[in-house]
Order: structure tokens, then sequence, then C-alpha cells
């Protein structure tokens, strides 16, 4: 058999499938943070920036792993990552519920996120490379596994949390990554072709030199945005169950809004997958960050219960698509060969941007009483990354219409 009949085979999609059961397993460390919030703040009497900074080293351990297990996913394969990383989350779950200050269980769940990463950045890169018509859609699936992570755990933890506290949770959690990860991994042994990877790789190169910047510089570019993105999204995301209970609605309502917002998030991130494979993954990123802007805005004016379900949707169905976009920009312009490393790199700054964000959403509210000068901030981070994806939409025309000339 060709190389090239293997990408967009029959054998690509049934790989995808495993890759999207994986990763909604896999992801839910980097939101079951969210949901203990409020309990973990509770039970050592922090305050709420203190209570985010177990979210923030989660999200600092996620960067990192994307980085390095991309890396590692480049040399030894997805199977043996993964199964490293399904351990090593396990044995960061098993900790933090021994945890007996919150120092400690910030402390440890930069071992979560770090495990937890191999099921993001990663196994999108794998995915991605086992296709070429229908990458765009295929990542987009593919991405979907975190946010149907995101959508379907909150809801199931916070029915665990009415009979168990958040150790118990943290355990059963532990107990299911391994049961689940290591035999659903075992399956994803075969690679791509090498004759594969140098077609798409020569192919990337020269759209790479269209655009006027180098590799180089397209990358770190990537990872500015990716931050300053993620800073805007982040403040919904984690925060919006702690709003909930500041306006009285409690912790499940905001437990739902997440899981409404995440699965939203999911249709986003589909409906983005064609736009890329139509329109490419620049023009998809920079129309999924202009409506994710203009869903912030909507979140100042809501207060009631109605409105933040209906914005919270609105928000989903914008910023779902803006992440994925990377790595298929990343795979339209960077080296093949490098995909683990060159995703896991863009996918580590995005992360960045939300564990900063996370942050300083909290501080926001520490220092103001309110949430809404946490909103503005991502507004104007959000323009930010507008700006830079415009720069490298607008270079990149003005140098293939040179050439054309």
């Amino acid at each position: 058999m060709k190389s090239d009949s293997l990408l967009d085979s029959r054998y690509s999609w049934l790989r995808l499938g495993l890759t999207v059961l994986i990763a909604v397993m896999g992801n839910v460390g980097m939101w079951a943070i969210i949901v203990i919030m409020p309990e973990v703040q509770a039970e050592f009497g922090s305050g709420r920036a203190a209570a985010s900074m177990p979210y923030v080293t989660t999200m600092l351990g996620f960067a990192l792993g994307n980085m390095v297990i991309g890396r590692a996913v480049d040399r030894y394969g997805v199977t043996t990552a993964l199964c490293g990383a399904a351990v090593l989350s396990a044995a960061g779950y098993g900790l933090a519920a021994l945890s007996p200050t919150i120092a400690v269980l910030t402390l440890v769940q930069l071992v979560v996120g770090f495990g937890t990463a191999a099921s993001f950045g990663p196994l999108i890169a794998d995915v991605s490379q086992w296709f070429q018509r229908r990458r765009g859609i295929a990542v987009g699936i593919a991405a979907s596994g975190n946010y149907l992570s995101g959508a379907l755990w909150p809801v199931l933890l916070g029915w665990l949390a009415a009979d168990a506290d958040w150790r118990s949770i943290y355990l059963i959690l532990a107990v299911l990554t391994v049961v689940i990860m290591l035999p659903l991994a075992q399956l994803l042994r075969q690679r791509v072709p090498e004759e594969a990877l140098a077609q798409a790789e020569a192919a990337s190169l020269s759209r790479a030199r269209a655009t006027g910047f180098s590799p180089r510089q397209l990358q770190w570019m990537l990872g500015l945005a990716g931050v300053a993105c993620c800073v805007a999204m982040s403040m919904p995301q984690v925060h919006i169950v702690a709003l909930c209970v500041d306006l009285g609605f409690g912790a499940a309502v905001g437990a739902e809004m997440l899981s409404l917002m995440l699965l939203g998030g999911v249709v986003s991130r589909l409906v983005s997958g064609v736009l890329a494979d139509r329109l490419g993954g620049v023009r998809t990123l920079l129309i999924g960050s202009a409506l994710q802007c203009l869903a912030l805005f909507l979140y100042l004016p809501a207060g009631g219960l109605v409105s933040l379900y209906v914005v919270s949707l609105i928000f989903g169905l914008s910023q779902g698509g803006i992440v994925p976009s990377y790595a298929v920009i990343v795979r339209e312009y960077l080296p093949a060969r490098e995909a683990g490393a060159r995703v896991g790199f863009v996918m580590m700054m995005t992360i960045v941007g939300m564990a900063l964000g996370g942050w300083m959403s909290g501080a926001i509210y520490d220092w103001t009483g309110s949430y809404q000068w946490a909103f503005i901030n991502g507004i104007v981070w959000n323009g930010l990354n507008i700006a830079i994806m415009v720069v490298i939409l607008t270079r990149g025309s003005r140098a293939r219409g040179m050439v054309a000339a």
C-alpha cells in the first residue's frame, strides 16, 4: 500500500475515534480542579486568588507537558508517551488527595497537569499526521475530546461531590485513568510512513516561505497570539463556577454553565474544522477570535440566571475552534517531522495564557470585588490576538501577491 493511501483512509478515521475516547478520559485533569475550587477554598479558608493557584499550576504543568511530551511523541511514538503520562497522572491524583495544605495541593497539581497534557497537543499532533485533505475537520474532532471531557466530567463530578468530598473524587479519577488509558493507548502503535512525512514537509515549507516569515518567526508569533487569546478565554472558563456562587446560583449551576459552554465549544471546533479545510487555519482562527471578543462584551451586562446561560452558550460557540486552528496552522506552515514539538510548543503557549488569565481574573476579583474588570482585561488581550493574526494574514497575502506579480 502506498504511503499516501494511508492518509484520510478508513484507518485514519478509526484512529481519530480512538483519539477522541482517550482525550475524553485523559483531559479530565484540567477540568476537575475547576469543579472542586470552591470546596478547596472553603476547606483551607483561602482567598479567591489563592484558591485559583492549583488551577494555575495545573495549567503550567499542562503547558510544559504539551511541549515535552510532544517531543517524546516525535521520537518514541504516541503509545509510549500516553502510557507514561497515564501512570504519572494517576500518581498525581493520589498525591493530591493526600494534600494537607493548599500549598501542597498547588505543587502536586503540576504533576497532574503534566500528565494530562499527553491527551491534548501531542495527541492532536499525532492524528494530524494521518490526514491531508481533511486535516482541519480531523484536528477539530480530535480537539473536541478536550471539550467533551470538560462538558461531561464537571457534571459527573458534581454528582459525585454530593456524596463524596473532593479527595475521594481524586482517588476515583486515579483508578479510572489507569484502567481506561493504558489499554486504549496500545491501539495507536502504528506510525506514519517516512515518505508521507517528507511530502507533507515539502508542502509546509513552501507555504511558510510564501508568508514572508521564517518558520521560527511564525512559531513565536503564534505562541504570543496563543497567550493573548487564552488569557481572554480563561475568564469565563475558569471562573464561571465561582461567579455563579457569588451571584447566589450555586456551584452546581456554575458546573452546568461550564458544561453548556464546552458543548458549544465542541460544535465550534467541528465547524471550525470544516472552515479550516476551506479557508485555511489563519482565517479560521481570526474569525473565532473576533467572535470570542464579541461574546466577552456580552458578559458585561449579564447578571441573571437565564442571561448567563445564554451568554455562556454563545461564548462556547464562539471560541471553541480557536485553539485547534493553531494546530492546523502549524501543520500547514511548519515541518511535519517536528509536528509533536511544534504543535506542543504553540499549545504550551495557549495554556500559559489560560494559567495567566486564570490567576489574573482571580487577582482582579480580589482587588475590585467584582469580575467586571476581569472581563475587560480579557477583551484587551483578545484585541492583541486579533492584531497578530491580521498581521500574519495581510503579510502573507502581500507576499503571495508579489510572487504572483
